[in-house]
């Protein structure tokens, strides 16, 4: 009689774990559907899951964009003078032209409902959207160099005047050569939050380019070289695409020696063994409480969901890299009311046109770019140029 009790409750206790195992695989499935990239016009589906047609592009987006605001934001808006910071502006439109989940078996919902945090703070392995993917999707296996930057830097958002703003305007300013002789510096430093990308320079290009820098965002290669060249007032942040910049950016901000190469000691950094494609900065001439993490949902945000790149199993792979300006574009559709951008668009039809507004190297290069898609982004940076989510200032995209 034991012994059938002992068969039975072990039965019991294998159907269990089965049907829980079963569960975890299909949590598991529909996990990896959710950033699979499909090249199909995907149907969308109200609250009820009926099929509404196909108003939707593949990721998710309207196909029908307008420069006219939707009724409700234009009554919401009614009332603002011309040139008001006009608070939730960005994200209201985001969510008005990508309402709902490019995923046709997701229930209706805004991808902006809930806004993500610039920086990365001291809760950062809560975040299970970036805890389960690698750099530079994510933050997996870095956990530990993580904490001891923050554990440093002891600061994870905004300067406090910036934080209390009722309404924050931020400009993205590109490297590219479409803002050279455009005369917009006065209308870059207007702006709340003036975001600059790698090495691009300031000075000498005032005129075209302004002399605000609030926030630099760069990886390792691109980092200015010359601790001269950093803007005393700006934010360092480190947009993390591999293991090694994390490394990296504690030896800076321990104010250690930095074992990787540097330009004067590498002309072909390419060895596998030290990671970086270039030479890299030996020194950041910022404390560490100026400098900051850039969350890595905004990558990963940019590259599956609203560009819409291949997900190549959530690991870095060719053509499914956004640029840094999609990053930071998709960064301030989160953190701001009001977002601008200029300097943006590459312009393949003129090879010889310059590519950056700082130095002599044309268009034609940027062909050689196994890791972005310049095409999507275009496509991707016209939608919110033509719904107005953003302004386009030096009228490149």
């Amino acid at each position: 009689m034991g012994l059938l009790v002992f068969v039975r409750n072990l039965l019991l206790a294998l159907c269990l774990f089965l049907v829980l195992g079963f569960l975890y695989y299909s949590a598991w499935k529909l996990h990896l559907l959710q950033w699979e990239d499909s090249n199909s016009l995907l149907l969308s589906f109200d609250s009820a899951g009926q099929t509404l047609g196909t108003e939707y592009d593949r990721l998710g987006f309207l196909l029908k964009l307008d420069s006219k605001l939707p009724a409700e934001l234009a009554t919401k808006y009614a009332n603002f003078s011309e040139g008001a910071c006009k608070p939730g502006y960005a994200s209201a439109l985001m969510t008005a032209i990508f309402p709902r989940s490019s995923l046709s078996h997701l229930p209706l919902r805004s991808m902006f409902s809930k806004p993500a945090p610039m920086f990365l703070d001291d809760s950062f392995r809560k975040w299970a959207r970036i805890r389960e993917f690698v750099p530079p999707f994510g933050i997996k296996g870095q956990d530990n160099l993580i904490k001891a930057i923050l554990s440093v830097t002891k600061e994870y958002r905004l300067t406090p005047a910036l934080d209390s703003l009722h309404c924050r305007r931020c400009i993205i300013v590109g490297n590219g050569g479409v803002l050279a002789n455009k005369s917009l510096g006065s209308r870059i430093d207007d702006y709340d939050i003036v975001v600059r990308l790698n090495s691009a320079p300031v000075k000498g290009f005032e005129r075209d380019v302004g002399s605000k820098t609030t926030l630099r965002i760069t990886y390792p290669e691109g980092a200015m070289q010359r601790p001269e060249q950093y803007e005393r007032d700006s934010l360092f942040v480190l947009a993390g695409f591999k293991w090694q910049d994390f490394k990296w950016l504690k030896y800076i901000v321990y104010k250690e020696r930095v074992p990787f190469p540097s330009k004067a000691k590498c002309r072909q950094c390419q060895s596998a063994s030290d990671g970086f494609w270039k030479s890299v900065a030996t020194r950041v001439p910022k404390e560490p409480p100026e400098i900051r993490i850039l969350n890595p949902y905004f990558i990963q945000e940019a590259a599956f969901t609203l560009i819409g790149l291949p997900f190549n199993n959530g690991l870095m792979g060719r053509g499914n890299i956004p640029t840094l300006g999609s990053v930071a574009v998709t960064m301030a559709l989160h953190g701001c009311d009001e977002v601008a951008v200029a300097g943006f668009g590459y312009d393949m039809n003129t090879p010889n046109a310059p590519l950056h507004y700082y130095e002599t190297v044309r268009m034609a290069a940027i062909k050689e770019s196994w890791t972005h898609n310049i095409q999507r982004e275009k496509e991707f940076l016209r939608k919110l140029v033509k719904a107005r989510v953003i302004t386009d200032l030096s009228s490149g995209i």
